[in-house]
């Protein structure tokens, strides 16, 4: 439920934009109300961009209903795509929302290398509740390992955002980034049972 929960304003955003490309009209008259300048041509990006901004807060607000605390990947996440995404629209620059996956990573990157240098394990903390336990060693080596999977991550959406369509660009997000994401979770999870002894018994 989660993972659908985190999946929310992507999700939305891909269904805008192919609402945009159906009636680019209807997604440019919409638009109007924010940027009277946007045309047909960009107008399904743009939109997406805008209901994913949307859908963002909404995700903030409803961990707030529940009573909990956002974690503080959402209120990153919510930073960065109401800077990048604003940009888009404002600037009608549609490069600037295609940066924005890459950012992400990077920020998180960055977050992990840094606690890797002041001797801090974020996923070990993150897992704690799961009650893995593994050598020092091995968590250290799972810590390096997203590191280096949010910095690669980061250039493969660039590399797409900058050889593709835009059309091409939005599935990859969705469908590209979510599969390469779900995988490597996956195989960690897997590097995970074989070096704790806590899931071998």
């Amino acid at each position: 439920m989660k993972f659908f929960f985190d999946l929310f304003p992507i999700i939305l955003f891909f269904g805008a934009f192919k609402f945009g490309e159906s009636d680019p009209q209807t997604a440019a008259s919409i638009l109007s109300l924010v940027n009277p300048g946007t045309g047909t041509e960009h107008a399904p990006v743009m939109l997406a961009t805008l209901v994913a901004i949307a859908a963002s807060f909404v995700q903030i607000g409803i961990v707030f209903a529940r009573g909990k605390r956002p974690e503080p990947m959402l209120w990153i996440s919510l930073a960065v795509i109401v800077v990048f995404g604003s940009l888009t629209i404002w600037l009608q620059n549609e490069m600037f929302i295609k940066w924005k996956p890459s950012i992400l990573y990077w920020i998180f990157g960055a977050i992990l290398t840094f606690a890797h240098c002041t001797g801090r394990n974020y996923i070990k903390k993150l897992l704690s509740a799961a009650e893995i336990e593994m050598p020092e060693t091995a968590w250290a080596t799972l810590q390096k390992a997203w590191i280096g999977f949010f910095g690669i991550v980061g250039l493969i959406n660039l590399a797409v955002a900058y050889t593709c369509s835009t059309e091409a660009w939005v599935n990859f997000k969705l469908f590209g980034l979510m599969g390469l994401t779900l995988i490597f979770t996956i195989g960690m999870g897997f590097w995970i049972a074989k070096h704790s002894p806590s899931l071998q018994k």
